[in-house]
C-alpha cells in the first residue's frame, strides 16, 4: 500500500493541578478554542474542546504524523503559559501531570461532542474524579488511585 490512510478519533481529558476550579467562566470560551487551536496547528484536527472549572476534554483527530504524548505535552505546555498571561488569578495555574485518552467510534462523533457539550449540567451531579473513575471503567483501563491524582 503506497499511502497511509489513518483516522484515529480521540477522546483527552485532563485537570488543573489538584483539580482547582481556575476556569472560570470568564476564561472557558478562550482557552477551550486555544487549546483547539494548539490540536489544529498539530494537525490533529479539532473536533470540539470543553470542560469544566477543573477540567479539560478534547475531541479531535489524531494526526498520523505525531504522538498522542506529544500532542498533550504541546497542548499542556502552550496553554499554560498562554493563560498565565490572562491576568493575575491564573499565575498559579497548571495542568495535572496525566491525562486520559481514550480511542471513539468515528460514526459516534456525536454522542462524544453530545457528552463534551453538556459538561456544565453533568458536573452539577459528579465530581471529575468520578467522571474520570466512570471512563476508565467504560475503557477497560486498570488503574492505581494513589497514581492518577495530583
Amino acid at each position: 500500500m503506497g499511502q497511509s490512510l489513518v483516522k484515529n478519533v480521540i477522546h483527552i481529558t485532563f485537570s488543573t493541578k489538584y483539580r482547582q476550579p481556575l476556569i472560570s467562566e470568564s476564561i472557558e470560551s478562550e482557552l477551550f478554542a486555544y487549546v483547539g487551536g494548539v490540536c489544529n496547528k498539530l494537525e490533529c484536527q479539532t473536533i470540539i474542546v470543553g470542560g469544566y472549572t477543573d477540567h479539560v476534554h478534547i475531541a479531535c483527530f489524531l494526526s498520523k504524523k505525531i504522538a498522542l504524548m506529544k500532542l498533550m505535552e504541546e497542548v499542556k505546555g502552550h496553554s499554560s503559559k498562554w493563560i498565565k498571561t490572562k491576568g493575575p488569578e491564573f499565575e498559579n495555574f497548571y495542568w495535572q501531570n496525566g491525562y486520559g485518552a481514550f480511542s471513539f467510534q468515528s460514526n459516534e462523533i456525536d454522542v462524544l461532542v453530545n457528552y463534551i457539550q453538556r459538561q456544565k449540567e453533568h458536573h452539577h451531579k459528579i465530581s471529575f474524579q468520578e467522571e474520570f473513575r466512570i471512563l476508565m471503567k467504560e475503557n477497560d483501563i486498570e488503574y492505581d488511585e494513589k497514581y492518577v491524582w495530583d
